[in-house]
């Protein structure tokens, strides 16, 4: 599966490879006829795709904090709503010695000379 994903990474970046070498051609872009840039088209492309992406991690970034705050609020809220846990069991080990040679001590044995 490895060997399939790199080969299908290298024909994609070969097939990119040879788009960016025919779209060489410059542009020029105008900021509201203020001030006007010229570069490569597939320089000006790549930088729309670049600011299309930090956009969009930036938004979902924002989405994924404001989620966190939001669970943990709720966790907590959740936290303090619980009643204590109180077992109807005692804990292993907790609980008094029973069976043959641990029965309840009675009153003590009058003393006898």
């Amino acid at each position: 599966m490895s060997v399939l994903r790199w080969i299908v990474f290298a024909a994609v970046f070969i097939v990119l490879l040879f788009i960016s070498l025919q779209n060489a051609q410059p542009v020029t872009l105008s900021f509201f006829n203020v001030a006007a840039w010229q570069a490569p088209l597939v320089f000006v492309i790549l930088v729309a795709f670049a600011a299309g992406v930090a956009l969009g991690l930036l938004a979902s970034a924002i989405k994924v904090v404001r989620l966190k705050r939001q669970l943990s609020r709720m966790r907590r809220e959740h936290h303090r709503a619980l009643p204590p846990v109180v077992s109807p069991m005692p804990a292993p080990g907790t609980a008094p010695a029973t069976g043959p040679g641990f029965e309840p001590a009675g009153p003590p044995a009058p003393y006898r000379e």
